[in-house]
């Protein structure tokens, strides 16, 4: 059983940590509203949190695992939805959520990190792990239930369907075509939606 005393130091010692952590991530974001992605280092990064080198490499190996922790942890939340919604709502819920992030401070950040990507295979598989891979798993689960419901038909294809609208978000948003604006969005998932919907209008 530990002492007082040893809780005690226990306890300083997460709170030292959770501040470091914290401080990190607010450079991290800080930095990146400066400079790309790829212009960021490691060494700056330590210097405005005001920790050591070490303790960065320690968390994150790398600064592609860094950037996509700030990502996950500061933009995730924002991409939450309620688990009341039906598919189709839930849809328009993530792709409103995710062109509102793309259009903000967001977007530059995602941009740089596909950018660095192209590059070095590490990182576009890093953020396929750590971005892409839970937010798709969960709208496909979306549309999974969609079609348990009814509102979907039972031969419908929640990978097509998922690809097929978070896609053309993607396509829109790295080779700027056209305006990524909501109503975009909204008309995409209605678009896809009526193709696999069991009642069509």
């Amino acid at each position: 059983m530990s002492s007082p005393q040893g809780r005690e130091t226990n306890g300083r010692q997460l709170r030292k940590k959770a501040a470091s952590h914290d401080a990190i991530m607010d450079a991290v974001y800080t930095l990146l509203q400066e400079k790309s992605v790829r212009d960021l280092t490691m060494e700056e990064v330590a210097k405005v949190a005001r920790v050591g080198k070490p303790t960065l490499y320690k968390w994150w190996p790398t600064k592609a695992t860094l950037v996509l922790a700030m990502l996950c942890e500061r933009m995730a939340l924002d991409l939450d939805r309620p688990t009341d919604l039906g598919a189709t709502e839930s849809l328009l819920f993530r792709v409103r959520r995710l062109i509102d992030a793309f259009n903000g401070p967001f977007g530059k950040i995602v941009a740089g990190v596909i950018a660095e990507g192209q590059s070095e295979p590490a990182v576009i598989q890093e953020f396929f792990n750590k971005w892409i891979s839970p937010r798709r798993g969960a709208s496909i689960a979306d549309i999974e239930r969609g079609k348990s419901s009814g509102e979907l038909r039972p031969d419908a294809d929640p990978e097509l369907i998922n690809d097929a609208i978070f896609g053309a978000i993607y396509y829109r948003f790295l080779l700027r075509s056209s305006p990524l604006t909501c109503q975009f969005g909204e008309e995409l998932v209605e678009q896809v939606i009526r193709g696999a919907s069991r009642h069509p209008d």
